[in-house]
């Protein structure tokens, strides 16, 4: 019986290391490429090797293998490869030898699988009619419709030909398809409840989990910036640049947002957006910026900055000072982390009772 290592390694081949299997079968074991004796050291990524390579007639028996059987619904190797083939380029790059990348290779494998796995359990629970529902519930054929229609757009550039050849390499029917798609929208629709179910986070809870975190909530001293520039030109005096520096701030003082005058003053390349340069630490600017932007308060403007290139007016849109900020501030980011570790958990406890439920038989060697 072929080995775990040996199926996967002819499915993905990469970089040719001709082994043998217990059946004294030659495969393409997917490694990362090294010049030169093999080392522990970095190695070098290589191209993947042409999906023939993978999917050729010596390999087919392979491809078509069974991993599982859920519900009566077989997963094979080909499953598994589909899934795993656009991930191996980046764990090539990740992996430092050999052997870590056959470490990472077997546990994206069996993530992989598990996943494929509660694909299947769960669409089965979506279909199951529930007790005092009248009718199973059912996937509107006009939602199928329009996600193919988004899907040939979005990764066909609307061209029909180009999904029918995608469809025949994968030895599909457009059926078979409709039938993929809205098992992609039952997904959808599945986990969405289950997080719906967990969006109510107690305030006693956000405020046990800012007490116990409170390091993850220091701050440094930051200013949102706006600035306006005047610059020099040719036989240009620093009293012609203060001149037009003050006419701005006087009109800044009679209550004319600081905003709409960059858009008039300014000459730099965000004077569309008010001379918007968002949030910046003392460490970002230069020190000709940052001793008189840092000893503003919301709201107050510099005076001119006469600088060689210019003049410079800068404004505090906003203040964060340094050390832990309050619980008001972070509130809405501890209640966004809550919901996501309680999402994660109902999530983990539901699929463990679909699995408790649910048949599913899994080859022992994959």
């Amino acid at each position: 019986m072929m080995s775990c290592r040996f199926v996967f390694g002819a499915i993905l081949a990469f970089s040719p290391v001709a082994v043998r299997s217990a059946s004294d079968q030659t495969a393409v074991l997917p490694a990362p490429a090294t010049s030169g004796p093999a080392t522990s050291g970095p190695a070098a990524p290589t191209p993947a090797a042409p999906a023939s390579a993978a999917t050729g007639p010596g390999n087919q028996d392979v491809a078509n293998g069974i991993v599982a059987i859920v519900e009566g619904k077989p997963i094979t190797v080909d499953d598994v490869r589909r899934e795993i083939q656009p991930l191996i380029p980046q764990l090539q790059r990740d992996a430092r030898n050999e052997q870590e990348y056959y470490q990472k290779l077997e546990t994206l494998k069996e993530d992989t699988i598990q996943n494929l796995i509660d694909r299947e359990l769960i669409v089965k629970e979506f279909y199951k009619k529930k007790e005092g529902e009248d009718e199973v519930r059912h996937v509107p054929a006009s939602y199928v419709d329009n996600s193919i229609a988004e899907r040939l757009l979005t990764e066909f550039d609307g061209d029909r030909s180009k999904f029918l050849a995608y469809l025949r390499a994968r030895g599909i029917t457009m059926r078979d398809f409709r039938k993929e798609v809205e098992e992609d929208i039952v997904l959808s629709y599945m986990r969405s409840q289950q997080r719906k179910s967990q969006s109510i986070v107690s305030p006693v809870k956000i405020e046990q989990y800012y007490n116990e975190n409170k390091d993850r909530f220091n701050q440094d001293d930051e200013v949102h910036m706006r600035l306006i520039q005047f610059t020099r030109t040719e036989g240009e005096t620093d009293a012609q640049l203060l001149a037009q520096a003050q006419e701005m701030l006087v009109r800044f003082k009679a209550g004319e947002k600081f905003e709409d005058l960059a858009k008039q003053y300014s000459q730099e390349t965000r004077r569309t957006r008010g001379g918007d340069w968002s949030w910046n630490k003392r460490t970002d600017l230069k020190k000709e910026f940052s001793d008189p932007l840092f000893a503003l308060k919301k709201g107050e403007a510099t005076g001119p900055i006469l600088l060689p290139e210019g003049c410079f007016v800068l404004y505090a849109e906003d203040r964060k000072y340094a050390g832990i900020q309050a619980l008001d501030e972070v509130r809405t980011e501890i209640e966004s982390i809550l919901v996501q570790q309680m999402t994660h958990l109902s999530q983990e406890k539901w699929l463990e009772r679909l699995r408790r439920n649910g048949y599913v038989s899994r080859r022992p060697d994959y």
